[in-house]
């Protein structure tokens, strides 16, 4: 009869190892993100949003994962990127792409970090930055690290970050400085 239990016992650990492991493999295939310690409470994957005025398309974004986060000072963030799209008139105007953002709800402000990249679709600008911020209060982009303009010329310019209106359609560069291209003479 111990026999019985002995190998019962070792059949019943052997059974429950083989579960621990297959749960273990399966919890390693979720990704799971968090942001400063703290798990999402909500998470949505492949979302597009679309803001409108008056009917008219305003603004849209796209994201592969979006999670929120509730408490004393909510937030959205997009841990795998993000891309928005300006529209002025019904037509895109600019797009905006980047690793990561973070929407912050009381202040009205996003940060996209990583590899920023902003289009003047009209213009055919582009600005390169590792940071942005918008201030959704005061419709206002702005940078305060070094930022990389390139003309639709192909003139190169860098300068220590930048200000601009929501739509990006009126941009400064601070303290430009650069090279600009010259026909041979």
């Amino acid at each position: 009869m111990k026999t019985l239990k002995k190998i019962f016992a070792k059949f019943i650990f052997i059974i429950t190892f083989f579960f621990i492991c297959a749960c273990h493999s399966h919890y390693k295939k979720v990704k799971i993100f968090e942001y400063d310690g703290k798990f999402p409470d909500e998470s949505a994957s492949k979302i597009e949003i679309v803001m409108s005025e008056d009917g008219q398309i305003t603004f849209t974004l796209f994201a592969p994962v979006m999670n929120k986060y509730y408490g004393e000072n909510p937030f959205i963030d997009f841990p795998e990127g993000i891309t928005v799209s300006s529209y002025s008139n019904g037509e895109k105007h600019s797009t905006l792409t980047a690793d990561y953002a973070i929407n912050e709800e009381h202040t009205e402000r996003m940060e996209a970090h990583g590899n920023v990249v902003i289009v003047d679709l009209v213009k055919q600008e582009s600005v390169l930055t590792e940071k942005i911020i918008w201030d959704k209060k005061n419709k206002r982009i702005f940078s305060d690290v070094e930022v990389t303009k390139i003309k639709a010329d192909g003139t190169v310019s860098k300068g220590d970050g930048f200000e601009s209106d929501e739509k990006f359609t009126n941009y400064v560069i601070r303290n430009p400085k650069g090279e600009i291209l010259a026909e041979e003479l």
